[in-house]
């Protein structure tokens, strides 16, 4: 799977492409395309990393990811497939054509494309109302799926309930990436991030220096190789504090850690919280859901 730079094609009867992923994975790589993306997860569980942010996901993760923006959604592989169920929708802003994106009354559309850039997890009400409505568009075409989507632009604009993703400071160009070295990477740390990954190993694989590699990393994820290997460890630990029943021993070793100690300690400065703490907010609700 040789990932490149995407031109998404819209659907010809409607300006823009809905579509739907059933199978046993996203099949994503690590890509960038000029189009905006809106994804709703309905069946499956895994992690996505937009920009510089990695985040376990489920069913009802819904994230808006601008154009330019830098992006991979991975399904688990270490409880075997489960199969995922997504609907997408990818948008260019011409879509709405010039003179109607000129009017005052899109101008909050146009804020909303803006802060997109930095990518949009969407909680909440706001979450609930735009599944809905995507759910909606699965069973139509036409002028009432345009009418709908229409209806999730103006939900989204309004809302307080989108939640920026990547930091401030990613870049939004796709123009330096190697996507091709990046996948390379991101596949490595997917079948392998339960056990020892070693800086010399990832670089091995991109054939490059271990000083050119660890530049290379952090130019496109903004983080370092042992920081970002800490964040996809801990954003899976999340889903399993969520999930299982397991016992945090049992769970820090499923997540790659090697003693507890230190998966305490990665934990409390990523989350803020112990684990223990983590799981029983989340289980009482008091979690906010852009919290993991």
């Amino acid at each position: 799977m040789k990932p490149v730079f995407e031109r998404l094609t819209n659907g010809p009867a409607e300006g823009f492409a809905f579509k739907a992923i059933r199978g046993s994975g996203f099949h994503c790589p690590w890509h960038v395309h000029p189009e905006h993306e809106l994804i709703l997860v309905l069946k499956g569980s895994g992690s996505r990393i937009v920009g510089d942010n990695m985040a376990s996901l489920g069913p009802g993760d819904l994230v808006f990811v601008g154009a330019g923006l830098p992006h991979i959604w991975q399904e688990d592989r270490v409880n075997g497939a489960r199969g995922v169920h997504a609907l997408l929708i990818q948008f260019e802003a011409r879509f709405l054509g010039d003179a109607l994106l000129s009017l005052p009354a899109l101008e909050p559309v146009l804020r909303l494309l803006r802060n997109a850039e930095r990518g949009l997890h969407i909680a909440g009400a706001t979450c609930k109302k735009v599944s809905a409505l995507m759910r909606q568009m699965a069973r139509t075409k036409g002028l009432k799926r345009i009418v709908l989507f229409l209806q999730i632009l103006e939900l989204l604009a309004d809302s307080k309930d989108c939640h920026p993703i990547a930091s401030a400071g990613f870049p939004s160009t796709h123009e330096y990436y190697d996507q091709e070295r990046m996948d390379r990477v991101f596949q490595f740390l997917r079948e392998r991030f339960d056990r020892e990954l070693r800086l010399s190993d990832a670089a091995r694989l991109v054939h490059l220096s271990e000083g050119a590699f660890s530049r290379f990393f952090r130019a496109h994820t903004g983080k370092t190789f042992p920081a970002f290997v800490n964040e996809l460890r801990i954003a899976r630990a999340c889903r399993l504090l969520t999930e299982s029943k397991k016992n945090i021993t049992e769970l820090a070793f499923e997540c790659g850690f090697s003693n507890l100690s230190n998966f305490n300690r990665q934990f409390l400065k990523l989350k803020g919280l112990s684990p223990h703490e983590f799981r029983r907010q989340t289980k009482e609700g008091l979690l906010g859901q852009h919290r993991l």
